[in-house]
């Protein structure tokens, strides 16, 4: 397997849908870092792919943006 696994199609499409969240919530990558405790740089490096994102950082995340967690991976997995 030559791409990288953060690379692959769906984890594209994961990364897109977490901006999208973030930006529908209203919130910069510094304000939704404050709201997960984090640095501002982890929100720049999950949208980027620099870095991966667990299943509870992702349900943070979308709880953060407002969106349920199991809705929202139902989104991702259909494309």
């Amino acid at each position: 397997m030559g791409a990288r696994r953060q690379h692959l199609k769906e984890y594209i499409r994961l990364r897109k849908q977490l901006r999208g969240w973030r930006e529908a919530a209203g919130l910069t990558q510094r304000a939704l870092a404050a709201k997960l405790k984090r640095i501002h740089s982890y929100v720049f490096k999950v949208e980027t792919g620099e870095r991966r994102i667990d299943p509870l950082e992702f349900a943070e995340w979308c709880e953060a943006c407002g969106v349920e967690p199991a809705k929202g991976l139902r989104l991702v997995l259909r494309g």
